[in-house]
């Protein structure tokens, strides 16, 4: 009888224990799903860049996914892994590696909106000779691979002792890529030149936010060897990178764009925001943000226009004019409207704003109605003036006192550029 008894106690507790679980479970499915319908009720259901594709079939809702990804932008609904939320995806690819089944493949663009990706040779060298791409402009967005990348691209380039100031190489971009090519030439002992049009190395991890996880596996460098690292914030990794241009005596030259490549007998000519380079090769290791778009009216060369918001605390007590329908416009005004003595406004030639986060549509909302940000809809700048800014609204010319622009309007790809010196680009539709 007492066996009995502690057999049903037993069973009792395994029950107990199983609808926990399954409670649990159905709540964060439920919850899943609601974070999948505020996504395509904002219509931010397609991914920036690298993404995840999940084979239903394959999938047997093990969640190792789920918790590998560290934007949560994966989640488990009716048993199956999903991209729920595609808008916060960098491609860490995390998820990929997590899957015990092999469910995952990371893809560029969608059935819906394709990506331009350059035609690459295994060395990493485009159908042009002389012009090497790597990182994420080539369709590498993870941190690890893009530096691999970088530092095999490197590998392919050789010396060629040209005279005078002549380079072996020019690399353009100073993130992953750009940073382990440039380790690499000094390495080789190559003749390079390596430019950052951003005044701050790190290329794309620089504009993560705050205290995103940027990496989760170690990653071989020229110089250094392997570098073991498990998940490391922005601020860590940029840092750590920091410390290894200090380490090696690497030379970049930040806040120079380049502007132009063409061909010479001996290999390029590069124009650049700064000079002119001749060089026997060209490696490409840019970001997929492209150069800030700009505004193009009188007054946006002073220097109190930027176009990317870095602490919002440094303009405290100002006058601040965001330009931008998207969520960095809007993440921006709103961090701004949160500083004491800031007079914060936001622009936006639309007259309202579709594709954006639910959060921060509630949190423009709220700052709006607490009179912390002032929101101008179908507002276009006509001109920037030293202590003013002046706006068309619907017809009207309004003038506001203004110490910052900050223009969030997003960036432009050299994609023209590079086709033009005859570089193939092939679309991709959701393909590896």
């Amino acid at each position: 009888m007492q066996d009995l008894s502690s057999w049903l106690l037993y069973v009792a507790v395994l029950a107990l224990i199983l609808g926990i679980y399954l409670r649990r479970r159905r709540k964060s499915q439920d919850d899943h799903a609601q974070v999948l319908e505020e996504a395509v009720a904002a219509g931010l259901t397609e991914p920036a860049s690298l993404h995840p594709v999940i084979d239903p079939v394959r999938c047997i809702g093990s969640a190792g996914c789920v918790t590998a990804c560290p934007e949560d932008a994966i989640g488990i609904i009716d048993g199956k892994a999903q991209l729920v939320n595609p808008s916060v995806c960098i491609g860490h690819g995390a998820c990929l590696t997590a899957c015990p089944v092999e469910a995952i493949r990371l893809v560029f663009g969608t059935a819906k909106r394709g990506i331009d990706i350059p035609q690459i040779k295994p060395n990493f060298e485009t159908n042009v000779s002389g012009i090497f791409i790597a990182g994420e402009l080539g369709g590498m967005g993870l941190i690890r691979k893009a530096a691999e990348q970088g530092r095999q691209a490197i590998g392919e380039i050789k010396p060629t002792r040209a005279g005078g100031d002549d380079l072996d190489v020019l690399i353009v971009g100073a993130g992953p890529a750009g940073i382990a090519a440039g380790l690499g030439a000094v390495q080789h002992k190559l003749k390079y030149r390596l430019i950052e049009q951003e005044d701050s190395l790190g290329g794309t991890v620089y504009h993560y936010p705050r205290n995103k996880i940027a990496m989760t596996a170690p990653v071989q460098l020229p110089l250094l060897g392997k570098v073991k690292m498990g998940e490391i914030s922005k601020e860590a990794l940029l840092a750590f990178w920091q410390d290894a241009v200090g380490k090696t005596g690497l030379k970049i030259s930040l806040g120079e764009r380049m502007e132009a490549i063409e061909r010479s007998a001996q290999g390029f000519v590069v124009k650049t925001s700064r000079g002119t380079y001749r060089t026997a090769k060209v490696l490409l290791a840019i970001g997929r943000r492209g150069t800030p778009r700009k505004l193009g009216v009188p007054g946006e060369e002073q220097p109190k226009v930027v176009y990317r918001l870095i602490d919002a605390e440094q303009y405290r007590g100002q006058n601040v004019l965001v330009v931008g329908g998207g969520d960095s416009a809007l993440e921006a005004a709103i961090a701004l409207s949160e500083q004491p003595g800031t007079r914060a406004t936001l622009s936006y030639r639309g007259d309202a704003f579709g594709r954006v986060k639910p959060k921060n549509r509630e949190r423009l909302e709220e700052a709006t109605g607490a009179g912390r940000l002032e929101l101008m809809l179908k507002s276009n700048i006509t001109a920037i003036e030293a202590r003013t800014v002046t706006l068309d609204r619907e017809g009207a010319a309004v003038q506001i006192p203004n110490d910052i622009v900050i223009v969030s309007a997003g960036g432009v790809l050299p994609t023209e550029l590079l086709k033009k010196n005859g570089i193939l680009f092939e679309t991709k539709h959701g393909t590896e």
